[in-house]
């Protein structure tokens, strides 16, 4: 049986900076988001030090955005047992995941899932797509709105993380043509398990708005 993480709805509680799971944004212009696919900036829990951006916001979905991959030394204790070190693992995670959606690399994000990771898939499930098309998402840079680790009884610990998505360009997966995207929150929960290689996520659960686009994963 897999293990089970706190409700999406719970997440919504913990997670400081949204007045209501699932509301805010506009929503996308045309469809809305096929998958939780997300990525987190380092920001050192909200301080105010440099931040990875993703890559700019000037790309478009055509080709893959000129994105470098996520660096572990902007997410610093990511490799160190501790809550901060989950907190930070869980954010390159998600950033890895986006990197993979602006570029067709997943290797990143695949590598910190435990094989039986539930609801980890909804990360990713486009990209073979993507990769078929030949294009990605733009870049932009990611706002985050608050980490929030919490004791689980199931995982080592359950981060929550909440943050924005800003306006961005997707292609279409049926037709390849850009379509754009007004900003969309996102709330999370990842299950992070300390292992002999370092932390890995376990298990996702996750929501975004605005509340007429709202969608849950695991």
């Amino acid at each position: 049986m897999p293990r089970r993480l706190l409700s999406a709805a719970a997440a919504c509680t913990l997670l400081l900076g949204l007045a209501a799971c699932g509301e805010g944004g506009d929503g996308p212009v045309t469809t809305p988001p096929p998958s939780i696919d997300i990525s987190g900036s380092s920001d050192g829990g909200g301080d105010d030090g440099a931040a990875s951006d993703g890559g700019g916001d000037d790309a478009s979905p055509s080709a893959a955005p000129d994105v470098p991959a996520p660096d572990p030394a902007d997410y610093p204790g990511m490799n160190e047992n501790t809550e901060e070190g989950a907190i930070q693992a869980f954010r390159y995670y998600v950033a890895a995941s986006m990197w993979a959606h602006q570029t067709g690399d997943d290797s990143l994000s695949s590598e910190m899932e435990v094989a039986s990771c539930e609801g980890c898939p909804g990360f990713t499930e486009d990209v073979p797509k993507l990769r078929e098309l030949e294009r990605y998402w733009s870049a932009f840079k990611v706002e985050d709105v608050a980490t929030t680790p919490h004791q689980s009884e199931n995982f080592k610990y359950e981060i929550g993380y909440s943050f924005t998505v800003p306006a961005h360009e997707r292609p279409n997966l049926e037709t390849g043509e850009p379509e754009e995207y007004d900003p969309v929150e996102y709330s999370l929960i990842g299950g992070m398990d300390w292992t002999p290689q370092g932390w890995k996520v376990g298990g996702l659960k996750g929501e975004w708005g605005p509340a007429v686009h709202s969608r849950t994963v695991g």
